[in-house]
């Protein structure tokens, strides 16, 4: 069950999502449509967020997952150092792509959104050599 104030903060993250990103309209649409959005609750520090995010793209490259956004985000949180971030994940209503918010600390200012399609990989990963 959602709760009054996150009723009343979907309109204002509506209009946060600008286009910061390709990912930025959809993730609109899909927070319009009654998607499910999470935020982490607290701040994380930048070198472990982009270095999520970097990960996050490598792998979705080595595989040939459907992104949207994620090298446009990874870019932009390169640009921020020695800051903290607050994060969101969204859900669209269908479950066909998940996004991920990146807000600055106080969770007022969005700096980028990425998106990646649910669906089974093209690629098999290469599996790590034995030691």
């Amino acid at each position: 069950m959602t709760s009054q104030s996150e009723h009343r903060a979907r309109p204002d993250l509506a209009a946060t999502l600008t286009g910061q990103t390709v990912a930025c309209a959809p993730a609109r649409e899909a927070l319009l449509a009654g998607g499910k959005l999470r935020f982490s609750g607290r701040v994380t520090p930048d070198w472990m967020v982009r270095g999520i995010a970097a990960t996050r793209l490598g792998l979705a490259r080595k595989v040939g997952l459907v992104t949207l956004g994620l090298d446009e985000s990874v870019e932009i949180l390169s640009r921020h150092r020695d800051v903290s971030f607050l994060t969101g994940s969204l859900d669209a209503p269908d479950r066909s792509w998940f996004f991920t918010l990146y807000f600055d600390a106080t969770g007022t200012e969005l700096l980028a959104c990425s998106a990646v399609k649910n669906q089974p990989p093209t690629r098999k990963p290469t599996p790590r050599p034995s030691a």
